[in-house]
């Protein structure tokens, strides 16, 4: 993973947990940065030996939250200039060539890049609707930023300065069924709706309604998603849910019931 002396040094950073059917993918579209970091919790299925025989840097680190691990993994990096994915993303040929002009002009002027995400649901990408561009601040110089605040769930990188946009998507293969869209989506509702209650929040009945409605209008009909066919339906549903969910959740701890 070497780069030629022109270049200011990139390090990449990856969290895992049992993500051994696309560690490979992943660290293969990140072969033109100087090292790639891989923070794993705990993985059972081989992750950790197939990120090793890639060549990347593999440190055990206990699972303390999505944004708490991703934190650590910038700060475990040899380089200040950082590029932070999950283990389900993966850089394109257009997204890399863009990085790497940017690292010939020693990333002048800005003190982070974001760029496109583009999901692939159920062997299509979707183009529309809520999940696309979906762009995330990923590449970043950590002296200027990073994972901050206390949010664990549904967090983001900021920086302290200008932030460019690249051309060229990160391709991001989310879910492996929709039954792992289900499940990693009531987990992320419930830990949503933990924090917001811990923070003040309260839900109301209203909200219930209103907003899961919004989300899928917005999404669906707002944004185009019914350009994406049935899958831009399905994904479009699948997230109401989502906010429904969370509501749900935070009405009931209002109440004191367990979720």
């Amino acid at each position: 993973m070497s780069v030629s002396s022109q270049r200011l040094p990139l390090s990449a950073c990856v969290i895992t947990l049992n993500e051994a059917d696309r560690i490979e993918a992943c660290i293969d579209s990140l072969s033109f940065c100087d090292e790639v970091i891989v923070v794993d919790s705990g993985s059972t299925d081989g992750t950790r030996e197939r990120a090793l025989a890639r060549g990347a840097k593999v440190i055990d680190h206990p699972f303390e939250g999505y944004r708490a691990q991703k934190h650590f993994a910038v700060g475990a990096a040899r380089n200040d200039w950082v590029l932070c994915l999950d283990a389900d993303e993966r850089v394109t040929s257009t997204l890399r060539a863009s990085i790497e002009h940017a690292c010939l002009g020693g990333f002048a002027g800005f003190a982070g890049y974001r760029f496109a995400r583009l999901t692939e649901y159920f062997g299509a990408p979707l183009r529309h609707g809520n999940a696309y561009p979906d762009r995330v601040l990923r590449l970043f110089d950590r002296r200027r930023g990073g994972w901050r605040g206390d949010r664990e769930i549904h967090e983001h990188a900021s920086v302290d300065g200008a932030v460019a946009t690249l051309a060229g998507d990160l391709d991001h293969h989310a879910y492996r069924s929709l039954a792992d869209q289900l499940a990693r989506l009531q987990r992320y509702a419930r830990l949503m709706a933990e924090h917001q209650h811990a923070r003040g929040r309260r839900a109301r009945l209203l909200q219930m309604i209103v907003h899961p409605g919004w989300r899928f209008v917005r999404g669906y009909i707002v944004r185009g998603g019914f350009l994406d066919g049935w899958r831009g339906l399905v994904y479009a549903s699948v997230e109401a849910n989502y906010v429904r969910q969370k509501f749900i959740m935070l009405w009931l701890l209002k109440r004191g019931q367990r979720i």
